[in-house]
C-alpha cells in the first residue's frame, strides 16, 4: 500500500511503513508582501472613538500608526474624515481631505466625497458643496468620483437635518435626474422631505405629504409611518398618530410584509408622545405591547424613552420598576446598561420628593453601573440633586456637609441651578451663625456711594507704555497680578495679567486681553462691587464721565479698583456679631 505526502514532488511514492523526514523551514528574506498590515482594528478603535466624541485622541492614534507602518489606507482615513464630520470639525476634515487628494497621497474615493458633502451640509457651508458638486460634474474633481445618488442622498439629509427645505429642494430639482425613480420621486425622497418639515417646526406639512405620495401611487413603508407618527405627536395629536400606527399593522398583515410591522423606533416614538400627554395609562398598554411582540429587542433608548415618560406622568413607582429591570437585563446584556443621564432623571424625581434614601442610593450606583463617560456637568449636578434631597427631607446638617464638600470640590455653585436655589434655602434656615458660604459684610463704605471715594488714582496704578518689551519690565509682573497698559498719549488701552506674560521679546500691547471693564466715577461701590464678584474681575478701570466716548475704551482714566481693594474692605459677619 502506497500514500502520496507532502514531500511527494521530492520523493513521488514512499512505502506506508516507511518513515517521513521531518521537512526543515530555513528562514525566509522579507519582502514587502511576506506581510501584510492589519488596520482593521484600528479603524474599529476609530469607529469606538467617534461614538465617543474623542476626536483628539483619534488624531494621535492617527499620527502614532503613520509613523509605524509609513501610510495608511483609504478605508482608515475615512473613517478619520466620518469622525471630523461627527464631531463638527469639518475645518479639520477638509485639510486631511486634501491631504489625501493631493498628489502622492493615498487618493479619494466617493465614500471620501459623500462624508465631506455630509459635513459641508451639517456646517452649513452650503456654497462650497455645490462647488465641490460641479466638479464632480464636470470630471475636474481628484480621484474621478462618478455624479451618484449616494452623494446627492448624503448632502440632502444634512440639509433636510439641519431644517434648510429651501436648498434642500434646490438640491433636488438641479439633479433630479439622478434622484427620480422611473420619473417619480421616491419614497425615499418623501421621508426626507417629512422628516425635514418635523424637523423645521412644520409637522403639518409632513403629514400632507402623505396624500401626495398616494396620488402617486407610491405606498408608505415603515419609515415612513414612523415620521408621520412623529410629525402627529410634534402637533400634539396622538388620536392620529394611533390611527397610523393602526393602518401600520394592519398592512403589515394584509401584505404578510415583516418589513412594515412596527419596529423599536415605532413604540420608543409612541412612549414620548404618551409621556408629554401624561396619559399614563396608554403609555403602560403601549410598553405592554412593545414587551409582548417578539420581534422588537427593547434597547436601552427605549428603555430610558420609558423611564422619562413615567416621570412625567407623575408614576415614580412604575418608573422605579422599569429601572430595576433596566439593571436586571443589563446584567446579562452589558449593551443595555443606563447612561449617567437616566440617574439623573431619577434622582431629580425623588430629590422633589425627599427621598433621601433612594437618591443617596442612585448616587452611590452612578460611577459603578452607569454606561459612558460622567461629564463635569453631570457629576456637578448629582451632588447638588443630593443635598436637594437632604434639605428637602429635613436633613439639614447632612444638606450642610453636602454643600461644604460642594465648595471644596467644585470651588463654586452657580445660584441659577437647582443646587443653587437649595443653598439660597438652606443658607436661608441656618442664618448667619452657621453659613457655610461665610458671608463678608461692607461695614466700612456705603454701597450707594460713587466709586471716585474710594478709588485709587490712576497713577498710583503706574501704569506701564504698551510699546514696552516685556523682558525690560518682568520683575513687576513678580509684584502684582495685573498693570494698566496705557499708549503714547497716556490712555489706558487695556490690562496685561500675570499668567499671560509667556514670551520676554515681544512688547507688552500683544499680550494683553481685551480692552478693560470700565466704569464712570459716578458709579456706585454696590455696582462696581458687583462686577468684580461676578466676572471674576483683577481690576476696573474708572473713567471721568466728561471723557467717557463711544465704549470707553480709549477714554482718560483717573483711577482704578482692585479685587486686593475689595478683600481689604470685608469684614467677617461673625466679627460684627
Amino acid at each position: 500500500m502506497y500514500r502520496i505526502s507532502a514531500t511527494s514532488n521530492l520523493v513521488p511514492f514512499l512505502p506506508s511503513s516507511s518513515f517521513v523526514p521531518t521537512r526543515r523551514c530555513y528562514p525566509r528574506r522579507a519582502t514587502p508582501y511576506s506581510r501584510r498590515i492589519n488596520l482593521k482594528p484600528l479603524t474599529s478603535r476609530i469607529v469606538l472613538l467617534t461614538r465617543r466624541r474623542q476626536l483628539g485622541q483619534i488624531v494621535e492614534e492617527v499620527e502614532a500608526a503613520k509613523k509605524r507602518y509609513g501610510r495608511l489606507n483609504t478605508i482608515v482615513m475615512n473613517s478619520v474624515l466620518e469622525a471630523c464630520v461627527h464631531c463638527g470639525n469639518i475645518d479639520l476634515a477638509l485639510w486631511m481631505f486634501h491631504e489625501m487628494a493631493e498628489p502622492g497621497g493615498i487618493g479619494v474615493d466617493s465614500i471620501s466625497y459623500a462624508t465631506i458633502l455630509k459635513g459641508l451640509g451639517k456646517a452649513r457651508r452650503i456654497d462650497e458643496a455645490f462647488q465641490m458638486l460641479e466638479t464632480i460634474e464636470h470630471g475636474t474633481a481628484a480621484g474621478n468620483p462618478k455624479l451618484s445618488s449616494s452623494l446627492i442622498y448624503g448632502l440632502l439629509d444634512a440639509l433636510i437635518n439641519a431644517g434648510d427645505l429651501r436648498r434642500a429642494n434646490g438640491l433636488l430639482a438641479r439633479y433630479d435626474i439622478l434622484l427620480l425613480d422611473h420619473g417619480t420621486p421616491s419614497v425615499l425622497i418623501y421621508n426626507l422631505l417629512m422628516k425635514g418639515y418635523v424637523n423645521s417646526e412644520s409637522p403639518q406639512a409632513a403629514i400632507n405629504l402623505l396624500d401626495e405620495m398616494l396620488r402617486l401611487r407610491l405606498e408608505p413603508d415603515r419609515l415612513t409611518y414612523n415620521t408621520l407618527i412623529h410629525a402627529c405627536i410634534k402637533c400634539g395629536d396622538m388620536d392620529v398618530a394611533m390611527k397610523f400606527f393602526k393602518e401600520m399593522k394592519e398592512k403589515a398583515e394584509e401584505y404578510y410584509d415583516d418589513f412594515l410591522q412596527p419596529d423599536v423606533v415605532t413604540y420608543t416614538t409612541l412612549v414620548k408622545g404618551f409621556g408629554d400627554a401624561k396619559d399614563l395609562l396608554s403609555l403602560q398598554e403601549i410598553f405592554l405591547e412593545m414587551k409582548l411582540c417578539d420581534n422588537v429587542f427593547i434597547d436601552r433608548t427605549a428603555f430610558t424613552a420609558v423611564v422619562d415618560a413615567m416621570l412625567k406622568c407623575g408614576s415614580t413607582s412604575g418608573a422605579l420598576c422599569v429601572f430595576g429591570e433596566i439593571l436586571k437585563r443589563s446584567g446579562a446584556n452589558e449593551v443595555l446598561r443606563p447612561k449617567p443621564h437616566l440617574y439623573l432623571s431619577m434622582m431629580r424625581a425623588f430629590a422633589v420628593q425627599g427621598d433621601y434614601g433612594m437618591v443617596r442610593n442612585l448616587y452611590l450606583r452612578l460611577w459603578p453601573d452607569s454606561s459612558g463617560s460622567i461629564s463635569k456637568a453631570v457629576q456637578q449636578e448629582a451632588d447638588n440633586l443630593l443635598m436637594e434631597a437632604a434639605l428637602n427631607a429635613g436633613q439639614l446638617d447632612e444638606a450642610l456637609g453636602i454643600l461644604s464638600s460642594i465648595v471644596r470640590r467644585w470651588k463654586a455653585i452657580p445660584w441659577t441651578t437647582s443646587g443653587g436655589m437649595a443653598a439660597v434655602r438652606l443658607e436661608a434656615l441656618l442664618g448667619f451663625s452657621k453659613s457655610i458660604l461665610r458671608p463678608h459684610l461692607l461695614s466700612k463704605v456705603i454701597p450707594s456711594e460713587p466709586i471716585e471715594n474710594i478709588m485709587i488714582r490712576f497713577e498710583a496704578t503706574r501704569p506701564l507704555l504698551g510699546t514696552l518689551q516685556l523682558k525690560n519690565v518682568v520683575m513687576r509682573f513678580f509684584k502684582e497680578q495685573v498693570v494698566p497698559i496705557v499708549d503714547d498719549r497716556g490712555s489706558c488701552i487695556g490690562l496685561l495679567h500675570r499668567e499671560d506674560c509667556n514670551n520676554l521679546d515681544v512688547p507688552l500691547v500683544s499680550m494683553m486681553r481685551s480692552p478693560p471693564t470700565c466704569v464712570n466715577t459716578t458709579t456706585s461701590i454696590g455696582r462696581v462691587v458687583d462686577l468684580v464678584l461676578e466676572k471674576k474681575l483683577k481690576m476696573v478701570i474708572v473713567v471721568h464721565c466728561g471723557n467717557l466716548s463711544g465704549s470707553g475704551y480709549s477714554s482718560k482714566a483717573v483711577g482704578a479698583f482692585t479685587r486686593a481693594q475689595l478683600y481689604r474692605l470685608f469684614e467677617p459677619e461673625q466679627q460684627l456679631l
